[in-house]
């Protein structure tokens, strides 16, 4: 069965459940088996050359690719409407096997403004030792866009929303901008999900999941994930990824293939949630501002409206009594459990400016608009009411 055929023609949910894997050939198995081996068996030594010149479709190696790792590299494919994927052990592993892969010293990567901490601190790394030079600009504006490109841009590196601000980039402007130049657009769609926002539909070229999140959904388990053209996958799986050799072990890929089977039950109870508590948030007398995409207030809703097909279950917002109030509210939540991290089923609370973004300096990230009193809330699947109950007698004590 050819999954991306079927996947256009299915829903998200079905493609989820079904892309990559029918029965297992063996047993008739409906579970996806843990092919847990670290090595496969040629049936003759002709066959092994074959497959090592890649004249010869069929496994070699767990670290080049195994069966349990496969269904998960095409069902994340199809749901993205790529035409090939590669699974990571971390979503950092696999940042780094793409953006290896496309540049050289000398080139430059122009990256959004307010980027992940540990991608800020890749880029700097890329920069200190290897001399590939980046920015970074507000990439709501077009003509922000422009006025930094170079004429050495390979790739243009885009999260939307962007972690932890939530302003969004317009990923069809960008993808236009891109080829006109010749660059290559990365997508860090980690804060949607293919679920709720496809950037391939609107002409980016590869995009990027830290698998840990929403697509596993669980919090037990580190995983990242790229998809993209196949060529390109190909190159990055027999160079970047085999040579650095952040893969990913069968034992995760099962758990995300599992995780998959519910991502759009968990989706829409994240949305619903994410909705009722920005709402709550919203009218909040001891809030002083609240970034979420679902918002009418939001300045990009109708952006939003247009790109994604919800609006997810993070959260960013400020207390009107600054930092100190907004420690004393993070320190007085029950339900909602003080963690980094995000797309668990579990609602998690944590500070962006000592945590996940401590990385960056200061002043880099006021010009991200990260301030210190920033707050980011990942809505899990838990009763609304109960996360409500337990923000509102948390913030009683801000």
């Amino acid at each position: 069965m050819n999954h991306n055929q079927t996947a256009k023609k299915q829903g998200r949910s079905t493609v989820a459940i079904h892309a990559g894997y029918d029965t297992d050939p063996h047993t008739g198995s409906l579970a996806t088996p843990i092919y847990q081996t670290s090595t496969f068996v040629f049936p003759s030594v002709e066959a092994g050359a074959r497959r090592f010149a890649g004249e010869e479709s069929g496994y070699i190696y767990s670290r080049i690719g195994n069966p349990t790792v496969q269904v998960l590299e095409e069902k994340m494919a199809a749901l993205e409407k790529a035409e090939a994927g590669l699974a990571f052990g971390s979503g950092m592993a696999a940042v780094s096997a793409v953006l290896m892969a496309l540049v050289k010293t000398g080139d430059h990567i122009l990256g959004t403004q307010g980027l992940y901490g540990c991608t800020y601190g890749l880029l700097n790394l890329l920069k200190q030792r290897f001399q590939v030079e980046y920015d970074l600009c507000d990439m709501t504006d077009e003509a922000a866009i422009r006025e930094h490109l170079l004429p050495t841009t390979k790739v243009i590196y885009i999260e939307t929303p962007i972690n932890p601000t939530m302003k969004l980039v317009d990923l069809g402007m960008v993808a236009k901008v891109a080829k006109e130049v010749g660059a290559c657009v990365v997508v860090d769609n980690t804060f949607m999900s293919p679920y709720l926002q496809r950037p391939i539909e609107h002409g980016c070229d590869i995009v990027i999941h830290s698998a840990t999140k929403y697509v596993g959904g669980h919090g037990d388990v580190i995983a990242g994930i790229a998809v993209g053209p196949k060529t390109v996958m190909d190159e990055i799986r027999m160079t970047t990824q085999k040579d650095i050799g952040g893969i990913l072990a069968p034992f995760d890929a099962y758990l995300l293939i599992r995780g998959l089977k519910t991502l759009g039950v968990r989706m829409d109870r994240h949305c619903e949630n994410g909705q009722k508590v920005a709402e709550f948030l919203h009218r909040h007398p001891k809030i002083a501002a609240v970034y979420y995409p679902g918002l009418p207030s939001f300045p990009q809703y109708e952006l939003a409206s247009r790109q994604m097909d919800g609006y997810g279950g993070i959260i960013s917002f400020e207390l009107k009594g600054g930092l100190e109030s907004g420690i004393r509210m993070m320190n007085s939540v029950q339900l909602c459990k003080r963690a980094v991290s995000l797309g668990d089923v579990d609602s998690l609370i944590q500070h962006p400016a000592s945590m996940t973004h401590a990385v960056i300096p200061a002043e880099e990230r006021r010009k991200m608009d990260i301030t210190d009193g920033l707050i980011r809330l990942s809505v899990g699947i838990e009763d609304v009411e109960d996360i409500i109950d337990d923000l509102d007698m948390a913030l009683s004590y801000a």
